[in-house]
């Protein structure tokens, strides 16, 4: 059975699950998206690894992983989410080192946030698809975005923001909005770190 090239299409608040991510792959050559739902550390690694402003001032899990792999000369050459059941995904991890391969097997948001890292392709089958993927027309539905290009990522931290806060940030300048947002990362307080981020994007 082929493989179906993914990517990663963007992140959004389960509206099904309290304190759960959608985190939402749609197919190269196609029209349909696969949701996929992760925890709130899974989100936040997937989205620090695509953020090119925000860096932790210290390794998370699956930067380690990657210093790890880079150490000891292991590639990551795909990500190969293989089998759904009762709504659950599996992946594998397709390592290799020195020409050998490995097949590792992996939670699916741990390889995504792996993938991210290291470039690597992440794939599916056709049947997985037709179990689980869902045309872009009923998008609007799972209120999901296309705001950015396809490999970028889009959280709508608007959701997460009360009236208090956006107005706190509002009545902050942007030198002072960096500070705050120097500060939020040296926390490791990246949601915060995000929403500051984009009251910064939107001034600009």
């Amino acid at each position: 059975m082929s493989l179906i090239l993914l990517t990663i299409k963007g992140i959004s608040y389960s509206q099904t699950q309290s304190g759960a991510y959608a985190l939402v792959l749609s197919e190269m050559e196609g029209t349909r998206t696969l949701p996929i739902i992760i925890g709130a550390f899974e989100a936040q690694s997937i989205a620090i690894a695509l953020e090119t402003e925000i860096r932790p001032p210290r390794p998370l899990t699956h930067d380690l992983f990657k210093t790890f792999s880079d150490t000891f000369d292991i590639n990551i050459k795909e990500v190969i989410i293989h089998k759904l059941v009762d709504g659950v995904f599996f992946s594998s991890l397709i390592c290799e080192r020195e020409g050998k391969e490995e097949v590792i097997d992996t939670r699916t948001s741990d390889a995504i946030a792996i993938a991210v890292r290291f470039n690597s392709p992440i794939y599916t089958y056709e049947n997985i698809l037709d179990k689980a993927g869902i045309y872009l027309k009923v998008e609007e539905e799972m209120a999901f975005e296309n705001k950015q290009e396809s490999t970028e990522i889009t959280i709508k931290l608007d959701e997460a923001l009360d009236n208090d806060t956006k107005s706190k940030f509002s009545s902050l300048t942007l030198k002072e909005l960096n500070i705050q947002l120097n500060n939020a990362v040296t926390d490791e307080n990246y949601e915060l770190a995000a929403k500051i981020r984009d009251e910064i994007s939107n001034r600009s």
